[in-house]
């Protein structure tokens, strides 16, 4: 039986960037986060802000407010990984965040801390723009621009229900659990069947937090 590869995007799929980048904005203008709208479009002009705007607020929160080292993790992301990387999934994160000049370090050390404080596995990570070119048996993933290119290159896209994508076609997630599920039929259609977590094991989470506690 084939690996199943399952590529996971980060921001707006397992970390909330649109809460984390509203307190950020809200921070910098010295106003209530309230006053900024959770109903945005991909480009956040709800706000106030164009392209060159939202760089600057980008690269002050990554800098100044930690963007990707403390984002809060969408409830439930890191126990679905767990049980499909239990099932034999192999989870590859795939992200596009070095997207600043002179900030990849940061970016990119903040992003593997995050994922250790936010316990999520994975076997491998790829930082890149043009997600076509990672091999992978499905995604899931909130970029509009991202849903489109993937298809258009024949891929199997699960998008991640946020604002800004739901005008786009199934096959579509509101939550994690929606997420497990989509790909526990998936990986049946791709090996004949899906052996789920093996039995009498615990969570992957807390086996890691316990292995830590043993270790410290």
């Amino acid at each position: 039986m084939s690996e199943f590869i399952f590529g996971v995007d980060l921001d707006g799929v397992c970390a909330d960037y649109n809460e984390a980048f509203r307190l950020a904005v809200a921070r910098h203008r010295g106003i209530d986060p309230a006053e900024l709208t959770t109903e945005v479009t991909w480009d956040f002009a709800e706000w106030g802000l164009d392209r060159e705007g939202f760089l600057e607020h980008h690269a002050r929160a990554v800098a100044e407010d930690g963007l990707f080292r403390h984002a809060p993790p969408i409830e439930g992301v890191s126990e679905a990984l767990w049980r499909l990387s239990d099932a034999g999934v192999w989870i590859r994160i795939i992200t596009h965040r070095l997207v600043s000049n002179w900030s990849h370090a940061k970016v990119v050390a903040d992003t593997v801390s995050w994922l250790d404080d936010a316990r999520i596995p994975y076997r491998d990570i790829c930082f890149l723009g043009q997600k076509p070119q990672v091999e992978a048996d499905a995604y899931v993933e909130d970029a509009p621009h991202n849903i489109a290119s993937l298809r258009e290159s024949g891929n199997t896209v699960i998008v991640f229900e946020q604002p800004y994508n739901r005008d786009l076609p199934g096959p579509r997630a509101t939550s994690w659990d929606e997420v497990e599920l989509l790909v526990a039929d998936l990986v049946t259609e791709h090996s004949g069947a899906y052996p789920g977590q093996l039995p009498g094991m615990d969570p992957g989470a807390e086996r890691l937090d316990r292995r830590r506690d043993a270790l410290g």
